[in-house]
């Protein structure tokens, strides 16, 4: 396999690093695990998902929303009310996933170097 962030029908079959890309570059985006980590504790709203990731701005917020979906980790329920109200909450194969995904933090906690001393030789 080159150095390089998909694999052919060829080099997936039968390899592990193949379906682990795959599954990174599902939710590889800046700001997709901000909005996995809101949606998984239940429907959120457009507005209520921009207040809570700082720095995003609309135009990713939407992007980042469409291909969430896209890849089957998100839902999008529109209700029928003027003005429309849109809501997003996680797939059970979302939170299956962002489950695993924290399940990182404790061998990130245990593997992270300490930050080297300014009067360190």
């Amino acid at each position: 396999m080159s150095r390089k962030n998909a694999c052919s029908a060829e080099e997936a079959a039968g390899r592990e690093v193949c379906t682990v890309l795959d599954v990174l570059n599902r939710v590889s985006g800046k700001w997709s695990l901000g909005v996995l980590s809101e949606t998984t504790r239940g429907p959120v709203r457009f507005a209520e998902l921009e207040r809570s990731l700082n720095g995003i701005s609309r135009r990713i917020l939407t992007l980042t929303l469409r291909q969430l979906e896209e890849n089957g980790l998100l839902t999008r329920t529109v209700y029928p009310t003027v003005p429309p109200k849109v809501e997003y909450t996680a797939t059970d194969q979302a939170r299956e996933l962002y489950a695993q995904l924290t399940g990182l933090t404790a061998w990130a906690a245990r593997h992270s170097a300490p930050a080297p001393h300014a009067d360190a030789p």
